[in-house]
């Protein structure tokens, strides 16, 4: 995904470059002294409930599904500090954040619809039941006659 660029996710809904806030931090973990000196892992910050290009079902679905990524006021924070690099932290980043969108722009399933059970299927059920019921009556004790 390149830097400076829109990212495009279908016609109709984009996310401007100029909406996109990146800040540079230090990263954790392995990385021996270059980990204490550069700051190579990337937050980026995207205020979705201010975005120009995004509807507003989009806008709803991606502040939801972002979960504990996104704040109170709809900013989506994202943090990304897999590589070492800071470009590749970048790109991961706003890839992540592509994916986002894309997955909260996608059509909602089609409602399931409900089925019931043949007649036939219903009296061979209740059959095998009762067959059932017999065999464990026939388990009980035996009684004097």
């Amino acid at each position: 995904m390149p830097i400076g660029e829109d990212i495009i996710i279908r016609p109709g809904i984009v996310v401007h470059d100029d909406e996109i806030e990146e800040t540079f931090i230090r990263a954790s973990g392995p990385g021996g002294q270059n980990v204490n000196k550069v700051a190579t892992a990337v937050q980026l910050r995207f205020d979705a409930a201010n975005a120009r290009d995004l509807p507003e079902h989009v806008r709803d679905t991606l502040i939801r599904i972002a979960g504990q990524r996104a704040t109170k006021d709809g900013v989506i924070v994202i943090e990304a500090s897999r590589y070492r690099l800071q470009e590749r932290n970048r790109e991961d980043a706003r890839q992540r954040l592509a994916d986002l969108v894309a997955k909260a722009s996608e059509p909602p399933p089609k409602p399931r619809k409900k089925t019931k059970p043949s007649k036939g299927a219903v009296e061979r059920r209740l059959k095998e039941k009762s067959g059932r019921a017999g065999v464990k009556k026939m388990r009980g004790r035996v009684g004097l006659d």
